[in-house]
């Protein structure tokens, strides 16, 4: 099963809301749900108020993803996964980022023979 979250290895400082959402492939309305839900994310805001995201941000955004999106855990469970084992949770989502990034290879291998 492939996921729909790209990792974007960057130097930006500062992501908008919209590159946000294309990097999960998600609306920004629920970008910002996680925001109020999660006080992992802290976004800042410019003079106009536009959200800018920090890479941290970011990081954050993957592991709710991870375990709201691809572990199937409620807003609830994933906030107190995070609360109580953050750094398993953390191995877990890049353990997953890991073994996609090696099925995505090999898929791609297969289609070169």
């Amino acid at each position: 099963m492939a996921t729909n979250v790209t990792k974007n290895h960057s130097d930006k400082l500062y992501y908008t809301i919209g590159e946000v959402a294309k990097m999960f492939k998600v609306n920004t309305s629920l970008i910002r749900y996680w925001e109020k839900e999660f006080s992992i994310i802290k976004p800042q805001k410019n003079k106009k108020g536009n959200r800018l995201f920090t890479q941290k941000d970011v990081d954050n955004l993957h592991l709710i993803y991870h375990l709201v999106k691809e572990r199937g855990f409620t807003l609830d469970g994933a906030k107190k996964k995070l609360r109580e084992n953050r750094e398993e949770t953390i191995e877990a989502a890049e353990i997953v980022r890991s073994l996609k990034k090696i099925r995505k290879f090999l898929v791609d291998v297969k289609k070169d023979l």
